[in-house]
């Protein structure tokens, strides 16, 4: 049994342009554009302005002016042409509760305790409780007693089971049932795809001091890989320090 501290986030899938098709559009309402992001998400939102205006060939701004401007005014649904694909680990089941209350713009498939055996879980220790031994040692006790009664649990149902003949089902029927006793403090991975205005609302609503710590530090880490992945869609956000040494971000475009 490990227990983790910082959650882990990889960024594993981005959007791609498709040169061709997008040229023989502008070619077939005999327009021409040309912008000077390399950044798929980037191109498609400023092609999506563009196109609800026919804009193309007109105004010529850099992608980083056209996107500034977006933000400015507020045109929210161009951002939601792009997308990200994320694989977040190192996070507890509370984490995840939270996480997935944000529907629109966002899509999850996740860790399945049913299927998975959980006999070799990490978990999850909040930093308020790691940093005190007293609170500590309340917390793995109760952290090793729980993970010990999944594994008695998953033994006993297995013989209970036993006459089931499909061995798959077998143990999902165990493991099913003893997972009722693992705290939220189990660790878990979670697939995530969600679009650039979700992501933003996700930072604003997350990345504060209001915010519980675990999906603070996940909002923080997504926006560092998104203000790198996305200069243009993301730049506007700035990382506070805090008294307390945590960090929160903040942006004068709120509710894009």
């Amino acid at each position: 049994m490990n227990i983790i501290r910082e959650p882990r986030v990889y960024l594993v899938g981005r959007q791609q342009v498709n040169a061709d098709a997008l040229d023989l559009f502008l070619k077939d309402h005999t327009a021409t554009w040309d912008t000077d992001t390399e950044v798929g998400a980037e191109e498609l939102c400023e092609m999506a302005g563009r196109v609800c205006y026919m804009s193309f060939g007109k105004g010529r701004k850099t992608n980083a002016e056209y996107l500034a401007n977006i933000l400015e005014s507020a045109h929210g649904s161009v951002l939601e042409h792009a997308v990200w694909n994320f694989v977040i680990t190192g996070v507890s089941r509370s984490f995840t509760h939270e996480l997935v209350r944000h529907r629109a713009g966002f899509g999850y498939s996740q860790l399945s305790q049913r299927y998975v055996d959980e006999s070799t879980a990490d978990f999850i220790e909040p930093s308020c409780i790691a940093d005190s031994p007293e609170l500590h040692q309340v917390w793995l006790e109760s952290i090793q007693q729980a993970h010990a009664a999944y594994g008695r649990l998953v033994a006993g149902l297995a013989r209970k089971f036993a006459g089931e003949p499909d061995a798959t089902l077998r143990r999902k029927l165990a493991r099913q049932a003893a997972r009722s006793v693992l705290p939220n403090a189990t660790e878990t991975k979670i697939f995530v795809t969600a679009n650039a205005r979700a992501l933003r609302h996700f930072i604003e609503a997350r990345a504060n001091e209001h915010a519980e710590i675990e999906i603070r530090q996940v909002a923080i880490k997504l926006l560092r890989v998104l203000q790198h992945e996305a200069p243009s869609v993301f730049g506007d956000y700035e990382l506070v320090k805090l008294a307390d040494g945590t960090e929160v971000a903040r942006t004068r475009h709120r509710k894009v």
